[in-house]
């Protein structure tokens, strides 16, 4: 009777192991079944639309190692050049104000989209901060610009010009930062890491992105339309993805020790920030300060997390009277500012 009871027994596991098999896979494709019909991402980015953005826009695309990089350039070649590096989120549209404003003042000026992000290309790789680095170095190459910069980041660009600096300080003469948003590491939920179930709950929160988008703001009403905007990179195929590729990949991201080699080294450093400030809070200016210990602080009442959106007066006031105080004499631009 034991060695029947022992099969009996081996059996029944193999029969449940079965089940639990089956309910796997039923489980998977019902879930990628779910996916695919809640999905909004319905276009993709291709040379058609690259050739539509260059005719509505003006931008231009690049072929970097990673993908093709959009980006818009504007301004004298011989003036002194202020990179833009976005956020996580939104492409390089959010740099809009002073954009312009470094245009009409006569500065060479570079904004351009990340991998995943606007017009970019969404590469199927794990869009890691390092990623992101390469992104500018390759976008500089292939620009030609061989000169220091001045390199400016918004929120999450914060990160990625602090790890540009530390790995390429030749190429960087000064650092501005807006709302930066300095990596640590931070453990993701669990489901966040499996790539299918991570996908499905970020479909589901993809419904309140765009409109988060709003929560920049101090005074949101001032800014309709922001989350419409925000809607159309939404709609091409990989942008979800690539947040889900961006959140998995930076978990483990420390920013601190290249934080530390950026604050010995003797370039200036401007650092602007919303006093109400909710995304990133105006709080954790101090701790940036203490490892910049070079660097001037500029903070600006009645703005959340775009100052330069908000108080545009403020941000690039502080902006240009920096650019004038740090630029080489004779690559000063002299000629007035623009109104904002």
């Amino acid at each position: 009777m034991k060695p029947k009871s022992r099969w009996d027994a081996v059996l029944r596991v193999a029969r449940l192991f079965a089940v639990l098999w089956v309910a796997k896979l039923v489980l998977t494709a019902g879930l990628y079944g779910l996916t695919r019909v809640i999905d909004v991402e319905k276009l993709v980015i291709d040379d058609s639309t690259r050739q539509v953005v260059r005719a509505t826009t003006g931008g231009s695309f690049v072929r970097l190692r990673d993908g093709w990089t959009h980006y818009e350039m504007a301004g004298p070649a011989s003036a002194p050049l202020v990179v833009l590096a976005a956020g996580a989120s939104v492409p390089g549209y959010i740099w809009q104000p002073t954009f312009d404003s470094l245009k009409q003042a006569g500065y060479r000026v570079l904004r351009y989209d990340y991998f995943g992000r606007g017009w970019s290309d969404r590469p199927k790789i794990p869009l890691t901060q390092e990623v992101y680095v390469h992104q500018l170095a390759g976008l500089l190459d292939s620009l030609g610009v061989t000169t220091p910069i001045t390199l400016a980041g918004l929120s999450y660009g914060g990160t990625v010009i602090t790890s540009f600096a530390a790995m390429h300080p030749a190429r960087v003469g000064a650092l501005v930062y807006v709302a930066p948003a300095i990596r640590r590491p931070r453990q993701l939920p669990w489901y966040i890491e499996m790539d299918l179930i991570g996908d499905l709950v970020y479909q589901w929160q993809a419904r309140n992105w765009a409109s988060g988008q709003l929560d920049d703001f101090l005074n949101p009403e001032k800014f309709p339309g922001w989350d419409d905007r925000y809607r159309v990179q939404m709609q091409y195929k990989g942008f979800r993805r690539s947040r889900l590729s961006f959140a998995q990949a930076n978990q483990t991201t420390d920013t601190q020790i290249a934080l530390s080699e950026v604050g010995q080294h003797a370039r200036p450093v401007l650092v602007i920030w919303g006093k109400q400030d909710q995304a990133v809070p105006f709080e954790l200016s101090v701790a940036l300060m203490a490892a910049l210990p070079r660097a001037t602080l500029v903070p600006v009442d009645s703005s959340g997390h775009l100052p330069h959106w908000e108080q545009p007066a403020v941000t690039h006031g502080a902006l240009f009277a920096f650019l004038r105080a740090n630029l080489p004499a004779d690559m000063r631009i002299t000629k007035p500012e623009p109104l904002p």
